[in-house]
């Protein structure tokens, strides 16, 4: 089970995803058949399923997902268990790292660059780049979504990132899924 303040922020994380995209975060049909796309549900409430695909986007998805702040030097304010295992953070330590510490300084000025992009578009695409880990150790993050989050009047009070470890290697549900 996830902690209530992580099933909060991954429901409005995946909200602002689909209001953007037009489509949720990729999870298999299979882990709530029948799941309305988010937003559907009543303003603030979870649509019929959707504990069980926050529970699967927070503790199995094969792919990172993080969030930080709007602060001055943003931090995290979210981290799933691939983001965490990425990061080799524990929780409790994700939550205080300033999101720029997850690239090595040489690679901050393009991180910039794209989350200014981020900015004036509200979402980026096919971000592929160089992150460091607590210990300093560089790994690449690919096929990277980052997109804006916002409440409902429109207000943004973070962004958020979807990342996958593997250049190649995609789950079979995720090669089906439909554009």
């Amino acid at each position: 089970m996830i902690p209530a303040q992580n099933d909060t922020l991954i429901r409005q994380i995946n909200d602002c995803f689909y209001r953007l995209s037009g489509k949720p975060l990729y999870a298999p049909v299979a882990v709530a058949p029948g799941v309305v796309a988010p937003g559907a549900a009543a303003p603030g409430a979870a649509a019929p399923g959707a504990a069980a695909v926050d529970q699967w986007l927070h503790e199995e998805a094969p792919y990172g997902i993080l969030a930080h702040n709007t602060a001055a030097d943003p931090r995290f304010i979210y981290a799933n268990k691939h983001a965490l295992a990425s990061f080799r953070y524990t929780p409790d330590e994700i939550l205080a790292v300033p999101s720029r510490l997850s690239a090595s300084e040489q690679d901050r000025q393009e991180r910039q660059r794209m989350l200014e992009i981020v900015l004036r578009d509200g979402i980026v695409y096919n971000y592929t780049g160089p992150r460091v880990d607590k210990y300093g150790n560089s790994f690449t993050i690919y096929d990277g979504i980052v997109w804006e989050l916002r409440n409902a009047s429109g207000e943004v009070w973070g962004q958020a990132a979807l990342f996958w470890t593997d250049e190649l290697k995609r789950p079979e549900w995720f090669r089906r899924m439909p554009d």
